[in-house]
C-alpha cells in the first residue's frame, strides 16, 4: 500500500508539473498578484514539481521526495489562504467564493498530509 501511495504522489506531482507549461495561464491565476512574476513562479513551480515527484518515484530518494514534496505543497498553502483572503461570495469562478477557497485549502493541507505519509513510511 506504501508503495501505491507513493507511486501515485509521484504521477501526481509529475503530471501537475508538466500541466504547469501546458496551462501556464491557469497556473497563473493562482499566483497571488503581490507576489509578482506570475510566469517565473509557474515555471519554476512546475521544474519542482517535476523533480520532486522523480525523487518520491525512486525507491533510494523515496523519503527525501517525500519530505521535499511535503515542503513544496506547503510553500503552496500562501496562494490558498491569499485566496481565501480575497474570496467574496458574488465572484463567479467557485474557487474564488470563500467555500472555494476553503476547499482549496483543505485539499491542500491533505496533500501535505499524503505527502508526510509517504515520507514517513519509506524510512
Amino acid at each position: 500500500m506504501h508503495a501505491i501511495a507513493a507511486v501515485t504522489l509521484a504521477v501526481f506531482l509529475v503530471v501537475t508539473g508538466v500541466m504547469h507549461f501546458l496551462l501556464p495561464d491557469y497556473f497563473r491565476t493562482l499566483v497571488p498578484a503581490w507576489l509578482r512574476r506570475e510566469r517565473f513562479l509557474v515555471a519554476a513551480s512546475g521544474v519542482a514539481e517535476v523533480v520532486v515527484g522523480a525523487l518520491v518515484l525512486i525507491p533510494r530518494t523515496r523519503s527525501a521526495g517525500g519530505w521535499a514534496a511535503a515542503l513544496l505543497i506547503t510553500c503552496y498553502l500562501v496562494s490558498h489562504v491569499d485566496a481565501l483572503r480575497c474570496a467574496r461570495p458574488d465572484r463567479p469562478r467557485l474557487l474564488e467564493r470563500p467555500v472555494g477557497a476553503v476547499a482549496r485549502l483543505v485539499v491542500n493541507v491533505l496533500y501535505v498530509a499524503w505527502a508526510v505519509a509517504v515520507a514517513g513510511s519509506a524510512v
